[in-house]
């Protein structure tokens, strides 16, 4: 073991003594880090990440805040959602254990198209509850996210030109028409979401199809109400965002409009998929949006 694995031992030994008295350490194992967070996972039940925010003070507030946040949403959710073990604020370490389940992208695309829509329901369900949260009531945790459409479009277009090559030929007209399209217009009320709820965020139980929780809630903010609905119709097809939509607490014209704006930000959303597949090597993101172009862009 090379001595900055050895030091990352260290360290959650370290915070979950300090946040767990008296738990056990048995085993720690190195899951992967991204560009906000490193994370482990202890006894194959307890999840440890720590904040890479190099400002101490930013970095105690944001494990703070995150921990207040995911009490806040424990609140409204229909499904499970982590609920923190401990915090270790000056060291940006946020303990808690790991929710049941498979994560729905690892699931065969033919079982996740089967049963799509009622996965759907329940994320319907979680969004009618997230969205009728009084913004008012989590400012304090959580920033507004809402950059203006065109430049959605914009970063879609730079994407486009280096995602291309791997577009499939029969997709590319409709890709090309919407990126040269006009985008929805700004200035629709905002509400309190997750901001990410793609498939690789949503568990489930295998066998029964239960949603068994939603995972990684780093990105919730004040957004668009159709962003994540977005992901729903990016991730698991239209009849899947209709379902989702069907109990949705709004007027008839106000959830047209949202499933209007959900398909821009799904085909936005699908090509940032595909860029990141190809960029890490993780396939599975590059073949789900490979599947999902024949819903966004079908062929004529």
């Amino acid at each position: 073991m090379g001595s900055r694995n050895r030091d990352r031992v260290e360290d959650v030994r370290g915070v979950v003594a300090a946040g767990m008295p008296g738990y056990r350490v048995d085993s720690v194992v190195f899951l992967g880090e991204g560009e906000d967070n490193s994370v482990h996972e202890v006894n194959g039940e307890l999840i440890v990440r720590f904040s890479k925010e190099p400002d101490p003070r930013s970095r105690a507030a944001k494990v703070s805040g995150e921990a207040r946040l995911l009490a806040a949403v424990a609140g409204v959710s229909p499904v499970p959602v982590p609920e923190p073990a401990f915090t270790v604020a000056e060291q940006g370490c946020l303990g808690y254990f790991k929710l049941p389940g498979l994560a729905l992208i690892d699931v065969p695309l033919p079982h996740r198209s089967a049963q799509g829509t009622s996965v759907a329901a329940v994320l319907g369900e979680l969004l009618g509850g997230l969205h009728g949260v009084p913004v008012d009531s989590v400012a304090e945790l959580v920033t507004p996210d809402d950059q203006p459409k065109a430049l959605w479009l914009d970063e879609a277009r730079e994407t486009y030109a280096a995602v291309a090559e791997r577009v499939p030929e029969a997709h590319r007209a409709a890709l090309r028409a919407f990126l040269d399209a006009p985008p929805p217009a700004d200035g629709h009320p905002l509400v309190f979401s997750h901001n990410d709820l793609g498939i690789e965020h949503v568990l489930i139980d295998p066998d029964t199809w239960e949603v068994t929780g939603v995972i990684d809630w780093s990105d919730a903010a004040i957004v668009d109400p159709a962003y994540d609905f977005g992901l729903i119709l990016r991730d698991l097809g239209p009849d899947a965002l209709h379902r989702a939509l069907r109990g949705y607490p709004a007027g008839a014209h106000e959830v047209e409009a949202i499933g209007e704006r959900a398909a821009f930000y799904a085909r936005c959303a699908v090509l940032e998929d595909m860029a990141y597949g190809i960029e890490t090597g993780r396939h599975i993101y590059l073949d789900k949006s490979l599947a999902a172009l024949r819903w966004l862009c079908p062929t004529r």
